[in-house]
């Protein structure tokens, strides 16, 4: 993910932090700041929201080692202000290991307020859920009633949150799984719809939590919907056959005649009838800026790209692409390009079946 930066490697998986994540340390900050204009208490509420982000850490590894019990790797963990993603090379087609995979986050957080709770009580610490507050009382307690929460935010049967994918579970154990996700999203909008129309009236964080949840329901069903149409079919029905090429020693200004003459964004780079990189939109952009339109392509182009075979199947073409995040792969056939593979031809190809059938 862009603008993050590696905190470290835990049990072979890269944990990232959002630079985002400074804007939550600063609104702490700020917060009690204001408050009580005390340092001893601003340090204290960073450190709680520091503890707090690292049980938000321990439930999605709760995520990734199920995940790791079924055969699938986690690529990274990035924490974002808005809680933590783990990136599973893929979602498990079981429903009974998706129903695992989703609840192993929430369940760490099941054992971290269970613990903390059984050490106040020990220890004689519960304080009066009266006597609590954001930034007021004991903070273990308050860390406690926070993965409490957690649990019971997580558990909202509306994706993006790990209830959507247990909702989504226990349909599929019954219906198809193309079907049983887009019930699941449809589930997860209603339940959208009705947290904008509690913060039109209440808490506009309620706003927000809606939006979040219908972008998610939204991608959710389109993905699955996608990876379905994708099913027995050849990259090769699905490429882009009319498309341009560049050579290394083009100057960039060709690529953007090309991009002003057409529809294409980006442009495998050949010499002698071999791939050697390709040229992107965004590289292009950039480069135009620095290096001027006269430059040679093969300065700017990119040497490592994605690659697939007219003849294989679209569904791990597909797969490979939204794993490197690219927006196009280069298609060849007997060692020549034939074609690319991009993620704007593909939403057409999907819209395209849909309509057929």
């Amino acid at each position: 993910m862009k603008w993050s930066w590696k905190l470290g490697r835990l049990l072979g998986i890269d944990v990232y932090v959002h630079a985002t994540f400074l804007l939550l340390i600063g609104w702490v900050v700020a917060t009690h700041w204001l408050q009580d204009h005390s340092v001893e208490m601003t340090i204290a509420g960073v450190a709680f929201m520091l503890l707090l982000f690292g049980s938000v850490l321990l439930h999605e590894f709760g995520h990734a080692l199920a995940a790791r019990r079924f055969g699938i790797p986690t690529r990274d963990i990035t924490l974002l202000p808005i809680g933590g993603v783990a990136r599973l090379e893929r979602m498990p087609e079981d429903p009974r290991q998706e129903l695992w995979v989703a609840l192993a986050g929430p369940a760490v957080n099941v054992a971290i307020a269970a613990g903390l709770y059984a050490w106040l009580a020990a220890t004689g610490s519960l304080a009066p859920l009266a006597d609590l507050s954001m930034t007021g009382g004991p903070m273990l307690e308050r860390l406690m009633l926070a993965n409490v929460w957690l649990v019971l935010f997580n558990l909202l049967p509306a994706f993006p949150m790990d209830g959507g994918r247990v909702l989504r579970a226990l349909l599929a154990s019954r219906m198809e799984y193309t079907r049983a996700t887009q019930r699941a999203a449809t589930i997860g909008q209603g339940m959208a719809l009705l947290f904008g129309l509690a913060g039109l009236f209440s808490n506009p964080f309620l706003l927000f939590i809606a939006f979040f949840v219908w972008i998610g329901a939204a991608q959710e069903a389109s993905v699955v919907q996608m990876k379905s149409s994708f099913a027995g079919i050849p990259v090769r029905r699905a490429m882009v056959t009319d498309f341009q090429a560049l050579a290394p020693a083009d100057p960039l200004q060709r690529a953007v005649d090309l991009v002003l003459g057409g529809f294409q964004q980006d442009f495998p780079v050949i010499d002698r009838e071999r791939v050697v990189g390709i040229l992107t939109r965004g590289t292009l952009i950039q480069a135009l800026s620095t290096d001027g339109p006269q430059a040679p392509v093969e300065r700017r182009m990119t040497r490592e790209f994605e690659t697939a075979q007219a003849n294989e199947m679209l569904e791990p073409a597909f797969a490979r692409l939204q794993a490197c995040g690219c927006h196009t792969a280069i298609v060849t056939h007997e060692g020549r390009v034939a074609g690319l593979l991009t993620m704007d031809n593909l939403g057409e190809f999907v819209l395209i079946q849909a309509a057929m059938r």
